[in-house]
């Protein structure tokens, strides 16, 4: 059974996160299957939480998540912090996430 009390507290979280974040991070990275996905992360409690994710398929389609849309049939925004020392991250600038965010 769906835990709506939960997810509205997660909503929150991401929420408070996305509207207070005065310093954000931008990745993109590359999957096996040819689809390219691109992070938009901020700090919180030393770690990086994603706020915004976009997936670009190898077909073309483009999926977002985000508090506003947490998860489809698709798939959905990670709940794990990134860490770019550790994780297989580009850096790139907050324009080249937006482009893509707002296709």
């Amino acid at each position: 059974m769906v835990d709506l009390k939960r997810i509205a507290e997660i909503v929150a979280y991401y929420r408070a996160l996305d509207e207070s974040a005065t310093l954000r991070h931008h990745f993109r990275h590359a999957d096996e299957e040819g689809g390219l996905w691109y992070i938009e992360a901020v700090p919180d409690r030393g770690e990086l939480i994603v706020l915004k994710q976009a997936e670009l398929t190898a077909a073309g389609q483009l999926h977002r998540y985000s508090w506003e849309h947490l998860e489809d049939q698709h798939g959905g925004l990670t709940d794990q912090a990134i860490d770019p020392e550790q994780d297989p991250l580009e850096a790139i600038p907050a324009g080249e996430f937006q482009r893509v965010w707002t296709r």
